[in-house]
């Protein structure tokens, strides 16, 4: 009778097992709901930064802007952010929440060091420039582009913060945060460019462009440290 028990014990976690796929049950469906408000947010971040990052990098090249550069490149940044986001969601709903805590740590980690970079290349294109007494041409299209990008970040990265909070995901949470800096970016861009406009200042593009660093060392650090930044509830 015991071993009969047993048995039927062990086909029912089997079975339950089966279900859940592996051992790995699905999300409940309230944070399946969120899991897919989140994927609808990243891809419209994927549709917003493509074109963002190509008129911001190629208004840069073309007006030989130090600052649309930088903007355009944190653009490639955040797009890069953004689709390991929408492979983290994905592991989560194939796999369960348990499976991607790695993806969140590496999605963190390659931010970070991304982020690093562009700092320290915003550093040393403003110290040539400073020292070549080399300024930019004004570019309208990477004006409307910076214009247009302020009032879209701020919607995306106030609902990811949302999302993030009920889902207790830290790289959401980081990418969320790169919204927010691509939104101040975007506002030293217009005030940087307008300035040129008005003063023809050839110095005001390098100092702009530092005005960004702080921005994007602090969010590198705290994408490269994993910060628990959200609960777990």
């Amino acid at each position: 009778m015991a071993e009969s028990d047993a048995i039927g014990r062990s086909e029912s976690d089997a079975s339950a097992c089966a279900r859940c796929g592996g051992g790995s049950p699905a999300p409940a469906p309230e944070r399946s709901a969120l899991i897919h408000e989140a994927f609808r947010l990243e891809w419209l971040t994927v549709g917003w930064m493509v074109i963002e990052g190509a008129v911001a990098v190629g208004a840069g090249v073309a007006a030989g802007s130090l600052t649309l550069l930088a903007f355009g490149i944190d653009s490639l940044i955040e797009l890069a952010s953004a689709c390991v986001l929408i492979w983290r969601l994905s592991v989560e709903l194939r796999h369960g929440r348990a499976f991607s805590e790695e993806t969140e740590r590496m999605a963190s980690k390659i931010g970070g060091a991304l982020l690093f970079a562009l700092a320290a290349y915003i550093v040393v294109g403003a110290g040539r420039s400073l020292w070549t007494r080399h300024g930019e041409a004004f570019s309208l299209p990477g004006l409307i582009v910076a214009v247009l990008a302020v009032p879209i970040m701020i919607l995306l990265a106030r609902r990811k913060i949302a999302i993030a909070e009920q889902l207790g995901s830290r790289a959401m949470r980081a990418d969320a945060v790169e919204s927010i800096t691509c939104g101040w970016l975007s506002v030293v861009v217009v005030i940087g460019l307008l300035a040129d406009l008005a003063l023809g200042a050839w110095w005001i593009d390098a100092v702009t462009s530092l005005a960004i660093v702080w921005f994007v060392v602090k969010e590198a650090r705290e994408a490269w440290s994993g910060e628990e930044c959200c609960s777990d509830g």
